[in-house]
């Protein structure tokens, strides 16, 4: 039951760190780039989730 809460939290830190990135070369917090870094963070944060639940 831990592995389950270990993978939404990461999964969710990646979300929001992922979607803060195209703000470090000045882009828009609601653009494109925002959506595709958030959604690429998410999956990041999955598995980084996985890794820690092991």
């Amino acid at each position: 039951m831990m592995g389950r809460g270990a993978i939404g939290m990461c999964a969710t830190l990646g979300l929001i760190l992922g979607g803060f990135v195209p703000m470090l070369w000045g882009a828009s917090s609601f653009g494109l780039e925002s959506l595709l870094f958030s959604g690429l963070g998410g999956v990041a944060g999955v598995w980084a989730g996985f890794r820690i639940a092991e």
